[in-house]
This record gives structure tokens, C-alpha cells and sequence, in this order.
């Protein structure tokens, strides 16, 4: 059994998480994961800025970061594989919907699916590694339903 949880740690209602649980569900399913567990959580920029600023050395915003606990080998932990956590900025998210001219749940949903791939360990490095990772979070969005609108 898988268990993913969704936080959201903004003062805003976010309408678009009962989707992106749905969604999440499916990418579970996609990538034949089973007793898996990682948290999703939605901040705003100030904190993402942090996170950045204090794991990666970044000091400004970005969009989503992945906590993956699994550099070398799966971290089990009572029979169950604990991958990590997501995080995504609501405020950026607003902000690339608006630029990208789609709506906040293709972007949370997007968003959500390149961290979920990161934790998995795929990553975008070199030009290789992005064309593998870029197609596989592509299928899972469309196969889902959830397409780009430009």
C-alpha cells in the first residue's frame, strides 16, 4: 500500500489537490510502485526561497524541489520504501499557469510529476538524461489526461 500526503502549508484553498492526488495514484501505478511513501507539500515562495537557498546553495525562488532519501540504495523502513518529498511553490506555480497561458492544476500537476521523477532518481542534467526523463513525465501527464494547452 502506498501513502502519499499532500500538505498544503500556504494560507490559500488549493482545489486542484483532490486531482493531483488522483494523479499521483496513477503515476504509482504507471511506474509499478507499491508500499511507497513521500509527502507533497505546497509553500510559497518565501519558504521554497529557503529551501533552495539553504539544500541547493540557490538563493532565489524556483518552482518545485525533490528531497530524494534514496542517493544510493532504497530507504526501507518497516517493509516500506520511503522516496521523500516533494515540495512545490503555490506563488510560482500561479505564475508559470499565467505565463504558460494553462491552468494552476496542468501546472501543479506537472510540477508535482518532475519532482515525483526526481525522487525515482531521474534527474535532467545532460541532454540524455532530460530526453528520458521529459518523455516519461510527458506520457504520465497525457495518458492521465492532463495536456498542454499551447
Amino acid at each position: 500500500m502506498n501513502t502519499i500526503e499532500i500538505f498544503n502549508e500556504t494560507k490559500y484553498d488549493v482545489r486542484e489537490i483532490s486531482e493531483m492526488k488522483k494523479l499521483i495514484k496513477y503515476a504509482l501505478k504507471y511506474e509499478k510502485l507499491d508500499n511507497v511513501e513521500f509527502d507533497i507539500i505546497l509553500v510559497d515562495n518565501t519558504k521554497i526561497k529557503e529551501l533552495n537557498r539553504d539544500y541547493r546553495k540557490i538563493d532565489k525562488e524556483t518552482d518545485v524541489i525533490s528531497f530524494a532519501f534514496e542517493d544510493y540504495k532504497p530507504v526501507i523502513y518497516d517493509k516500506i520504501r520511503v522516496l521523500g518529498d516533494i515540495y512545490i511553490s503555490l506563488d510560482k506555480a500561479k505564475e508559470q499557469a499565467n505565463d504558460y497561458d494553462h491552468s494552476l492544476l496542468r501546472e501543479l500537476c506537472f510540477l508535482m510529476i518532475h519532482g515525483f521523477l526526481h525522487l525515482l532518481g531521474y534527474d535532467h542534467i545532460n541532454e540524455e538524461d532530460e530526453k528520458i526523463m521529459f518523455k516519461k513525465q510527458k506520457e504520465i501527464l497525457e495518458n492521465y489526461g492532463i495536456k498542454k494547452t499551447r
